[in-house]
């Protein structure tokens, strides 16, 4: 996407949120707690059905926005698709709400996920097994986060025109760099949202080490596993913690960030990665327009 940058809240964005797109809402027309007629803007969803090669993978409910992306970054994040696959095409067909992900040769996890199916009928216990397996031996690489960083990203991303302050009922996640957001997605999922970041990773080949990945969702299990197999270290979001996301980034190395709204934040692994160089005294607390809820699915 080309941004206009007439907008300075879209200033350093690579990707930015399309909130005015067509397709990604429409206004219906209900009534308040009085009765009285009211008109709000509501997320579209629509399915999307990922293909690997000949094999079909899964059908994904998403708003329709970088169908390409997500299927790149879905793939890789569920260990279908290793660094080292040759991926040839990335085919779209928006009629039929397909993309096929075409490799040169085919993946062992073609052959897995189909003997999987034969036998049970589901493969999402293969899926998160080839996930967790992907975690073994590693060790994130060495970065610093700096606390001004996080409260300007915070700033930032939650005055950000988007989806979500237009309709609500929608996930964020921002691949950011020091203090600067990069590349913003949102999507109903927030899965969705983070594969789709994944995607755009893996399509320019970008470097993850010096990354931080910032999300509106729940820091669960699966949320740590996607953004440690994506070599990203520092995983922040405004919305709490699972027990087993916490095990996984205290093993991974991976520094967990939560409950960030204002000038407050709970870091729960990493904190010897943290340079606590802001001003607590001049960091603004949030105002009620901008303020997002943490999202509690």
């Amino acid at each position: 996407m080309q941004l206009s940058v007439r907008d300075e809240r879209y200033q350093d964005y690579l990707v930015a949120p399309e909130p005015a797109r067509a397709g990604l809402s429409r206004r219906v027309t209900g009534y308040d707690e009085n009765g009285q007629p009211v008109e709000v803007s509501v997320v579209e969803e629509r399915p999307l059905t990922i293909y690997l090669n000949a094999r079909e993978i899964v059908t994904a409910m998403t708003i329709g926005d970088y169908p390409e992306y997500l299927a790149l970054g879905f793939l890789a994040n569920q260990g279908m698709l290793a660094p080292g696959d040759d991926v040839t095409a990335v085919d779209y067909d928006e009629e039929l709400a397909v993309v096929v992900v075409r490799t040169a040769v085919e993946t062992d996890h073609e052959a897995k996920l189909q003997k999987k199916t034969r036998t049970s009928g589901c493969a999402v216990g293969t899926v998160f097994g080839d996930m967790m397996a992907g975690l073994d031996g590693m060790t994130l690489p060495p970065a610093t986060l700096r606390t001004s960083w996080l409260y300007a990203l915070s700033h930032k991303i939650n005055r950000t025109p988007s989806l979500y302050l237009e309709a609500g009922a929608i996930h964020g996640t921002v691949l950011c760099q020091g203090p600067r957001p990069l590349v913003y997605m949102e999507d109903v999922g927030r899965h969705n949202a983070v594969d789709k970041i994944a995607g755009w990773m893996r399509a320019g080949g970008v470097n993850p080490e010096d990354k931080i990945l910032y999300t509106t969702g729940r820091l669960t299990s699966e949320m740590v596993i996607k953004t440690a197999l994506m070599g990203i270290p520092i995983l922040a979001s405004r919305s709490g913690f699972t027990a087993w996301g916490v095990e996984i980034a205290n093993q991974t190395g991976l520094t967990l960030i939560g409950r960030l709204k204002g000038k407050r934040f709970t870091c729960l692994a990493g904190e010897d990665r943290l340079i606590r160089d802001a001003d607590q005294g001049r960091i603004p607390d949030e105002d009620r327009k901008h303020r997002r809820k943490g999202a509690g699915t």
